[in-house]
């Protein structure tokens, strides 16, 4: 294993860092927070280059603490944002801390014994206890204006003429403040963070050298983007959530294994604990034959067992061989209703009624008047198909137009047409 600094680097996660920062971690266990901003009840991928920082901190046998921002999520982080954005109440945020809460203990061991268990921690428990003139006068005291004035993140959205607010200008202060009390109560003696962060930490670091004459350390990680300039984590559809509910396992094994060759060489450092001479294999295997999307292949099947499940990775893998792959009826009604749907998202759709599909005598009668000329123009079309094997359903090619209808409805109420070899089509018994 090699030492925390030195994974970094050769992954590609190595932004900035205060002078000395190897040195500290050479002495021992360190203690290292990473804070995450509780503004939905879910994590996305966009936090996972953060979740991993932790998760290489605890494998390289340091202590992390995990901060969630149930008070500083009361305000907004100003940097790199162009508005002040919406404020959530305490109910919504406690509801969303304790969903990030479950989220992150798939990542990051919160039992063990070995003395650098991860623990969870929330601002608020904190920053609940100051009063306003309290904070001013305690903490507010031993930063100019100045200096807070000097980041990046409020030059910028002063010239913009957006201007900023108090509320999101104290914003630093309060994390400033929460390095401070982690480093004052738990030994934390360096903050994590995304590169768009670095003036916020190092207001923290100050803070702890003037209030407690102390010393501190920050590090930083790049901002992920993807080659083509686009935003990393965005899709059509929005964001790749890591709830199931909000982004289905099968959609989520989608999205990396769509990513370019490009971007798969950086993702596959990043996003899975794989060892460098395995990737380095890989990069290769994958440099011989790049149509075969060795690193895709495997970035999504690393991920999505690390986020989901190998059950729920599993269940992606055939739900993707079905539309690129040879499948069977049994495959495809093993995927559940959800997963099925968004496999055929944007197939053509025809509803047949649960009193008229009874009467339907043999195949043919399905593809006429119930069809509605979505599937077929005429029975004799179909027919005519059906006899060249050109028409399967549920995966079971037909080959007599006047055969009995003797499927199984998939979920209990689908039946999948495909003619030729990539036009499908849903038929929906309601």
């Amino acid at each position: 294993m090699k030492p925390f600094i030195e994974e970094l680097r050769w992954r590609g996660m190595l932004q900035d860092m205060t002078p000395e920062l190897e040195e500290h971690l050479a002495k021992g266990m360190a203690s290292a927070y990473l804070g995450f901003d509780p503004t939905a009840d879910s994590l996305h991928i966009g936090h996972l280059v953060g979740v991993m920082t932790l998760l290489h901190f605890q494998r390289a046998g340091h202590k992390p603490f995990a901060l969630v921002g149930g008070a500083t999520g009361m305000i907004g982080d100003p940097s790199f944002k162009s508005a002040e954005r919406n404020l959530l109440n305490k109910e919504t945020l406690d509801h969303n801390v304790a969903c990030i809460q479950s989220q992150l203990s798939k990542f990051l061991d919160f039992s063990g014994d070995g003395g650098n268990k991860a623990e969870l921690v929330n601002n608020y428990d904190w920053m609940s206890q100051f009063s306003f003139l309290e904070f001013i006068r305690d903490v507010g005291k031993h930063i100019t204006v100045n200096y807070m004035m000097s980041k990046d993140s409020v030059k910028r959205r002063l010239e913009d003429g957006n201007g900023l607010s108090f509320t999101e200008f104290s914003y630093q202060l309060i994390q400033g403040y929460d390095f401070y009390h982690l480093w004052k109560n738990e030994n934390c003696s360096i903050q994590l963070g995304g590169s768009d962060q670095w003036g916020n930490i190092v207001t923290g670091t100050e803070l702890i050298r003037r209030m407690g004459g102390g010393s501190a350390y920050a590090l930083t990680v790049p901002l992920i983007t993807k080659a083509d300039g686009t935003k990393f984590g965005k899709t059509e559809g929005g964001s790749v959530w890591l709830d199931p509910e909000k982004t289905s396992p099968y959609a989520f094994y989608q999205f990396w294994l769509n990513v370019s060759d490009e971007d798969a060489s950086k993702y596959i450092r990043i996003f899975t604990v794989l060892d460098q001479e395995t990737i380095e294999k890989l990069e290769a295997e994958h440099a011989e034959a790049p149509h075969l999307r060795v690193l895709q292949k495997e970035i999504a099947k690393n991920v999505t067992i690390m986020v989901h499940s190998q059950e729920d990775y599993e269940m992606a893998v055939k739900a993707s061989s079905i539309l690129f792959g040879k499948s069977s009826t049994e495959d495809l009604a093993a995927l559940d209703e959800r997963t099925f749907l968004q496999v055929f998202d944007g197939v053509p759709q025809v509803q047949i009624s649960q009193s008229e599909y009874p009467s339907f005598e043999t195949v043919l009668d399905i593809f006429g008047e119930a069809s509605q000329g979505v599937i077929f123009s005429s029975k004799g079309e179909a027919r005519k198909m059906i006899q060249g094997g050109g028409v399967s359903i549920n995966k079971e090619k037909l080959t007599d137009p006047n055969a009995g209808i003797s499927f199984e409805l998939l979920q209990g109420k689908y039946l999948l047409v495909q003619k030729g070899k990539k036009n499908y089509y849903i038929i929906e018994i309601k």
